[in-house]
């Protein structure tokens, strides 16, 4: 007999000691249009440019859900539990459910940047894909030239398993202001549940939140 295999995500929030990951609501729109437009994003994202609150509706109402609803990932809003502002986002994307495995990304909004709010929800997220979504590999790709992203990588104990040349269009602005493409290459991380072992609390005796994350279905 088959066994029937899952192939969407819950409709979740996951908590850490101080985030909220959850989907999108309509009250994120102003911050995530702001947020889109920072120049980092700008340079090593391919969202576009402007991003306008369009874009942002669009995301918020329709694309987000529809990743989810699809079986392709999951987008989560990552906001601060006291203030509950948005602070950035978490997409995890190409999710190949055969496997168990996904690829990760995520933004940081430039006024939260600094906190370690990135390695926090980005940990959290690979903790409930492996503890309870018994997922069994976690990939994520950054620009040769993002070190705050490779940081976040190598913090959470991901491995660089290699180089993929010229695989990426990342954006770099002119004297002028004006922005234009420019190739790079890709380094490919991953993440397996053994590699999470003891990370949480080498984490913790660095200075960083305790990472205990649980999780709410709506």
């Amino acid at each position: 007999m088959e066994r029937h295999m899952t192939t969407t995500f819950p409709d979740i929030s996951i908590s850490t000691e101080r985030l909220v990951l959850r989907p999108y609501e309509d009250a994120d729109i102003p911050a995530h249009t702001e947020m889109m437009n920072d120049e980092l994003v700008v340079a090593w994202t391919s969202a576009p440019h402007p991003y306008t609150t369009a874009h942002a509706e669009d995301w918020a109402r329709r694309i987000a859900p529809a990743e989810r609803a699809t079986g392709r990932g999951l987008v989560l809003a990552v906001t601060e539990f006291l203030t509950q502002r948005l602070v950035g986002t978490v997409h995890l994307r190409h999710t190949d459910w055969r496997a168990r495995s996904t690829e990760i990304a995520y933004v940081t909004a430039p006024w939260a940047r600094g906190e370690g709010y990135a390695t926090e929800s980005v940990l959290a997220v690979a903790q409930w894909l492996f503890r309870e979504q018994r997922f069994e590999r976690l990939e994520l790709r950054t620009a040769a030239g993002n070190t705050a992203s490779q940081q976040v990588a190598q913090k959470i104990g991901c491995i660089s398993e290699g180089v993929l040349r010229n695989a990426w269009i990342a954006r770099t602005q002119t004297d002028t202001g004006d922005w234009t493409d420019t190739r790079t290459d890709l380094i490919v991380w991953s993440l397996l549940p053994e590699d999470l072992e003891g990370v949480a609390d080498q984490l913790a005796d660095a200075g960083y939140p305790s990472y205990a994350p649980f999780s709410d279905w709506n």
